[in-house]
């Protein structure tokens, strides 16, 4: 299991913006589809009381919503996944 989960939809701008930093900074996370499983939609609003997408939840029980580039980077440096190789390039 990985220590980020990215709830989100292909269609979603912010989802695919997201997905592409979290694999730019080459952290591990999981993808999950609310479009493709309804449990995975039902959880990702559980999380943040919202509809919004994506949602990015961390293994300490925090989340970041829409977020921008520099919040999630700001935030896998601050949980220590972020390595001195990792760049923002």
């Amino acid at each position: 299991m990985s220590e980020v989960k990215l709830y989100g939809a292909p269609w979603c701008g912010d989802c695919v913006r997201s997905k592409a930093l979290l694999e730019r900074l080459q952290v591990d996370y999981d993808y999950l589809d609310v479009d493709q499983d309804d449990a995975n939609k039902d959880k990702a609003i559980e999380i943040s009381g919202r509809q919004n997408i994506p949602v990015i939840q961390f293994t300490d029980g925090s989340f970041l919503v829409e977020p921008s580039d520099l919040d999630l980077t700001d935030k896998l440096a601050s949980l220590n996944l972020l390595t001195k190789t990792k760049s923002f390039e």
